[in-house]
């Protein structure tokens, strides 16, 4: 018996990459957006609920809770 084929799969989108979020584009110009002050331009600091934060160097900014009831 030969299996019945049920013909070509449907086409999955991929997700869009998330490194254009890092990124401000204003007219011509491209600038990064919050990278690590002691590791340099080339990492970027993860945004939390209330901090700022480098996976590699471990350096953390608060935010201060007068800037986070304003921004809710």
């Amino acid at each position: 018996m030969a299996k019945e084929s049920q013909g070509k799969k449907p086409h999955k989108n991929k997700p869009t990459s998330k490194k254009y979020k890092f990124y401000k584009i204003e007219g011509d110009k491209v600038t990064r957006e919050r990278s690590c002050p002691r590791c340099g331009l080339g990492v970027f600091l993860m945004k939390a609920e209330n901090r700022l934060y480098c996976g590699r160097c471990h350096y953390t900014e608060f935010f201060s809770k007068k800037d986070t009831e304003e921004k809710v």
